[in-house]
């Protein structure tokens, strides 16, 4: 996956995308550095040390490392191997950050809380956590159904399965080129942000912020996802 991860994400790499994130995580990190939980290959990060922030990341995935290893800059991102839940590094941040529903990578509550505890580890007070991950879509589900379409192209389909008791989310992708076949299951687990709110209640920080997307425009009922930044008390 982490060979192909840029090309089939292609349109997350779009500027239109990558920089209304990037200004509102370099206004929060101000003169301090970033930590990224789940850096992958650097589509944010990179943008972000360039433009002063100085950028750390944990991930577990060496391949999804040394692709961003590859492109200018990443070797000056310093990136320590491991679980973003428990893996710490010797540095406190201004801030620290999950993003594009990275959070929902790990698969039970505690893994989740733990993560939270994790970041405010990491945090100097004052420091913000800010998270980005979608609001489930279960109105969306007729009665007795499990299965919900988000993407139906020549090329692509793409479905989510999800488990109401365990609160689980499987991303179903199917693609077909010219030369392959391509069919991935992702496991997830789903939150919702009063319970990210709890969490981080639990690890002693406070919700500061809530928006429905980068460009800060207000939270409703009818996002689809959600900009969250907690603060650790000074």
């Amino acid at each position: 996956m982490a060979a192909r991860y840029d090309e089939t994400s292609a349109w997350m790499f779009d500027p239109a995308v990558v920089e209304p994130a990037v200004e509102v995580l370099a206004s929060l990190a101000g003169d301090g550095a970033a930590l990224e939980l789940g850096i992958g290959t650097g589509r944010i990060a990179l943008p972000l040390a360039a433009r002063g922030v100085r950028v750390r990341g944990i991930d577990l995935s060496e391949a999804m490392v040394a692709r961003l290893r590859a492109k200018p800059g990443g070797e000056a991102i310093d990136v320590a191997i491991g679980d973003f839940a428990t893996t710490t590094v010797e540095e406190t941040f201004s801030l620290a950050y999950v993003v594009f529903n990275t959070i929902m990578n790990l698969t039970t509550q505690d893994a989740q809380v733990a993560c939270f505890r994790n970041a405010a580890r990491h945090l100097a007070p004052g420091g913000r956590f800010v998270i980005e991950v979608g609001v489930p879509q279960l109105q969306r589900l007729p009665p007795g159904e499990r299965f919900r379409p988000f993407h139906v192209g020549s090329e692509h389909v793409g479905f989510d399965e999800y488990e109401l008791a365990e609160q689980g989310l499987v991303s179903h992708h199917y693609r077909i080129g010219a030369d392959r076949a391509e069919a991935v299951a992702m496991p997830f687990r789903y939150v919702w942000p009063a319970e990210l709110d709890l969490m981080a209640q639990l690890a002693g920080m406070r919700l500061e912020a809530r928006w429905g997307d980068w460009d800060r425009q207000p939270f409703t009922s009818e996002s689809a996802k959600h900009l969250s930044v907690w603060e650790k008390p000074a």
